[in-house]
């Protein structure tokens, strides 16, 4: 594989509803990311992931796109966009744009003009059929949000597709003109100097839905690859697509260079181990380490040099990693500092989500009343009118809920953790005073320091970047491995567990790399490794 940038460097997600509100309406903004850029600089990170900040009515916090070249009003002005642009790029830092185009708003001009009749230019930029012979929906398909994912539209008597909410119609890719639309709208992007794209649900936009195929169309790579051509095959660019449903196998398809599609995808196999088997995700089990090196080693090994894999524990859809898999409360700094250890070490880009990098905590919460996520609310209701008891179903929302990792950044322990002078648009963790940035920028053996650590490692040690993986045999909860690279061997050794573990080999340390213990190893023979204890040795 030919060598990029996007290899090198650890991109960062902003959530910028929560990141940092520089006007005091309690909504984070884009103003707030720029004030913020010298602590992402001191971190270290090479790129942002921005969520997206386009124009939208907000029914899914901005996943609901009413206008691609225009600024949401609470986030800012386009001025301000290309500022954050600009000031990243002083810092060596790219934006990557998170980008829909499986669905717009209903609110879209595309849809307004779309809803007018059957003849409107526009009405083929979506996906519409005719009721089914019962006057019903034209299938069963349901939504990713609960309930049919066909919506009617009494003025022409059909319904519109919409996999999400009801006010996030899908587009049609079949249509040339809807997608040439797109091309040039990423062009425009791409013009202002960002860094690249994360392509929302991208494994969807092939979809058939009358044959109920949603995901890996027969069409789907036709689209990327006329997308690359049309937009950013002309650039060195980041772009990674969500896909929901992929193996090693199927990733190729996306991320092999020579097919001139996306650098790399987001795999969901690892964050979906503690859901039962055939279930959807709220109904749990608890997480198996075995399960979980499994599928780590196969993403590890199978991509066989041919694509570039990603990195990552948390997102804006995923709970915090430190509560969820961790131990977020007799072993938080430990736990947190092992996750990162072991993630940063393997082969691939890493992505940190904000907050992770200070070992940020879950919020419980108590009450439906609590929660503003579209996901978790519909849940709730559609549970407990199928006689799921309240109880049960607010822990299920407490465990893999969306708003979890969604509050604000406590910058500091002051009023609203200096998020904002306002009201918060949700609440803060309560833990805000012990946990936050500044707290964590004043000890040196905070979780901060750690992440720091191991992006600085990256930039200096070739080996965490194109090293090749091998697994070390052990006990289930002890995950360890070899990173090796021109005749140079790191082991990784890490503690997945609560308990103390065993661990031996006859190999001999040269030095140790980095550690989350203070205790200093010394030999690798016979070690009772502490609980969520993780080091990296080099091996004479």
């Amino acid at each position: 594989m030919a060598k990029h940038w996007w290899q090198e460097v650890v991109v960062y997600q902003i959530y910028p509803r929560s990141f940092k509100d520089s006007n005091g309406d309690g909504v984070g903004d884009i103003r707030g990311i720029i004030e913020k850029l010298d602590y992402l600089e001191k971190l270290g990170i090479g790129a942002i992931w921005l969520s997206p900040v386009y124009q939208s009515p907000n029914d899914d916090n901005g996943y609901d796109i009413s206008n691609y070249r225009s600024i949401m009003d609470e986030f800012g002005s386009m001025e301000d966009m290309d500022k954050l642009i600009a000031e990243a790029d002083k810092r060596d830092i790219k934006v990557i744009m998170d980008l829909v185009v499986n669905h717009t708003s209903d609110e879209h001009q595309w849809f307004i003009e779309a809803k007018k009749g059957k003849d409107n230019p526009y009405r083929d930029y979506y996906i519409w059929k005719d009721p089914s012979e019962n006057g019903g929906p034209p299938n069963d398909l349901t939504s990713m949000f609960s309930g049919s994912a066909w919506e009617f539209d009494e003025a022409s008597g059909q319904y519109y597709l919409h996999l999400f909410s009801k006010k996030q119609p899908d587009l049609n890719w079949k249509n040339e003109e809807m997608r040439q639309s797109i091309y040039d709208m990423m062009n425009f992007w791409i013009d202002k100097g960002i860094g690249g794209f994360r392509m929302d649900v991208i494994d969807l936009i092939g979809k058939v839905p009358e044959e109920k195929i949603l995901t890996n169309g027969p069409k789907l790579h036709d689209y990327l690859q006329e997308m690359h051509e049309a937009t950013f095959g002309n650039h060195d660019l980041l772009t990674v697509g969500e896909t929901m449903a992929v193996t090693p196998q199927t990733a190729k398809l996306y991320s092999n260079p020579s097919r001139k599609e996306l650098s790399m995808v987001f795999q969901f196999q690892h964050v979906g181990l503690d859901k039962q088997k055939g279930k959807e995700k709220w109904d749990l089990k608890s997480i198996d380490i075995a399960e979980l090196k499994e599928v780590l080693v196969k993403w590890q090994t199978e991509l066989d040099g041919q694509s570039w894999n990603s990195l990552f524990w948390n997102n804006h859809d995923q709970p915090r990693i430190v509560s969820r898999w961790g131990n977020d409360q007799e072993y938080r700094v430990e736990s947190a500092k092992m996750l990162a250890i072991l993630l940063h070490m393997m082969k691939g880009t890493p992505y940190i989500y904000q907050g992770e990098e200070i070992g940020a905590t879950g919020t419980p919460f108590s009450d439906i009343s609590e929660i503003k996520d579209i996901e978790s609310i519909n849940m709730y209701h559609e549970r407990l009118a199928e006689g799921y008891a309240k109880e049960e179903i607010i822990a299920s929302i407490n465990a893999k809920g969306r708003d979890n990792s969604r509050r604000p950044i406590p910058w500091n322990a002051s009023r609203n953790g200096g998020f904002t002078s306002g009201t918060p648009w949700i609440a803060l963790n309560e833990n805000y005073k012990e946990i936050n940035v500044e707290a964590a920028l004043n000890n040196p053996n905070s979780v901060f320091y750690t992440y720091q650590k191991l992006i600085q490692l990256r930039k200096d040690h070739p080996i965490m970047v194109w090293g090749d993986f091998e697994l070390v045999d052990t006990v289930d909860e002890v995950f360890s491995y070899y990173r090796m690279y021109n005749g140079e061997r790191w082991l990784i050794v890490t503690n997945f567990s609560n308990e103390e573990q065993f661990f031996s080999s006859k190999e001999e340390i040269e030095e140790i790399i980095i550690q989350n213990t203070s205790d200093r190893v010394t030999t690798l023979k016979d070690i009772t490794l502490q609980p969520w204890q993780a080091f990296v040795a080099k091996i004479k």
